[in-house]
């Protein structure tokens, strides 16, 4: 098995930098859940209908976006070793640059207008693409090997081939220029969801699993499987754009599926499965292999079946919000247990970290989103009434952990209050 990788705490930026990223984001789900339950149901479940491609956004875009983002401004420097430069003054636009291109789109999409595509492209995909650049010119640094921080080196190429490709079909439906439309769509699709979702999912689990959750490490043998385990179909897929078809998309759901079972085997194996948000992980990786599954079969699938919805909410809530939700339950509590370590007297009690959230509310919390999680699949059977109630249900799921995760921001905040207080009082040598 891989050894456990060192960690640096003493590198890590300032706990704004991160929490600036982070908190947010359950905030624009709630927003997507309640767009799903009181915006305009026509044309669902179809994988192109405005809500549909309005919700995929606020999901990808406004929402994990910015998670994944600050994640990596915390490994680069905690696990690689390697600080990103101007980290200060870039993390504080990551949120609203993101919500911001999020919220454009949703414009174009169920607006119908094509400033919207505009507005994302010039003001979302560039900046963005910026930052990826910059990602990428420090992954080039790293030097210590093991398999999160080999996504790491290399992850910021599925960023940028994202934001790219995206940037192309906004800049076709603001009518600037045209493109072979289905293939550009379906690269999109692939790098996002697979390319830069799954990859560094991946490639963070590898890591998160093992310390929080205590899963089996990934074996050694394997360690050079990411990125390119997924990669290699995605980038024999970019000759399409010029006409050279090749079937990278299934081979790309076999391995992908491959991927899923790897880390299915290793929750089902973990020590801590009586943690709240373990079931959390273990669906999440079943929706990998279901997904994988379903885009091998589509091809001898009936027409009639809703691929496109299934699909969607089996990579977007089931693989991406089921374990973004799981990490920052753990991970915003650690930063907190983490800081005031560091900046408390020597003296002064801490809070465990397993004390700052309530067991009770995240298993409740763990319960809502995996209920909207079964809503969504079935939602194709009568889309009114299920958007309605999936809608409700993942909003409050998503409000439930964003309250959550400000009361622990606000224990945080007592307690450097009371540094001063306790240093002071503390018994001079």
């Amino acid at each position: 098995m891989t050894a456990a990788p060192a960690l640096d705490f003493d590198k890590a930026p300032q706990p704004g930098v991160v929490f600036g990223c982070l908190l947010p984001a359950p905030w624009l789900g709630m927003i997507a859940g309640l767009t799903l339950a009181f915006g305009p149901t026509a044309g669902l479940p179809e994988r192109f209908a405005p809500i549909s491609l309005c919700l995929v956004h606020l999901l990808a875009v406004g929402m994990l976006l910015p998670v994944m983002l600050g994640a990596l401004f915390q490994l680069f420097p905690v696990l690689a070793g390697v600080p990103v430069p101007w980290v200060r003054w870039v993390a504080p636009w990551i949120a609203p640059l993101c919500t911001l291109s999020a919220t454009a789109l949703g414009w174009g999409f169920l607006g119908g207008d094509p400033r919207g595509f505009a507005v994302a492209a010039l003001a979302g995909a560039l900046p963005l693409g910026l930052v990826a650049l910059l990602l990428g010119v420090v992954g080039q640094r790293i030097v210590v090997m093991n398999l999160t921080t080999r996504v790491l080196r290399h992850i910021a190429l599925a960023l940028l081939l994202t934001l790219a490709l995206g940037a192309g079909l906004a800049g076709m439906l603001a009518g600037w220029w045209q493109l072979p439309l289905w293939t550009v769509l379906d690269l999109h699709v692939g790098w996002g969801l697979g390319g830069w979702l799954a990859v560094l999912l991946g490639g963070v689990a590898a890591t998160v699993l093992p310390m929080f959750w205590q899963t089996p490490r990934w074996p050694t043998r394997l360690d050079g499987a990411l990125p390119w385990l997924i990669w290699l179909p995605l980038l024999a897929g970019l000759p399409a754009l010029f006409g050279l078809a090749l079937p990278w998309q299934t081979v790309g759901a076999l391995l992908l599926a491959l991927l899923a079972t790897l880390g299915l085997l290793a929750v089902v194996r973990a020590g801590r499965r009586h943690d709240p948000a373990w079931p959390l992980w273990l669906v999440s990786l079943t929706s990998w292999f279901l997904a994988a599954l379903l885009a091998f079969a589509a091809p001898w699938l009936p027409s009639g079946w809703p691929l496109g919805w299934w699909l969607g909410t089996l990579t977007l809530v089931g693989g991406g919000v089921l374990p973004v939700n799981a990490m920052l339950g753990k991970i915003i509590p650690f930063l907190v247990w983490l800081h005031l370590r560091k900046r408390l007297p020597a003296r002064t009690r801490v809070p465990a970290m397993q004390t700052l959230l309530s067991p009770v509310w995240q298993r409740t919390q763990a319960a809502l989103v995996l209920l909207s999680w079964l809503l969504l699949l079935v939602l194709p059977l009568a889309p009114a009434p299920f958007a309605l109630a999936a809608g409700l249900v993942f909003a409050l799921s998503q409000a439930w952990l964003g309250g959550m995760l400000l009361s622990v921001l606000g224990r945080f905040r007592a307690l450097q209050q009371q540094a001063p207080a306790v240093a002071a009082s503390a018994p001079k040598a």
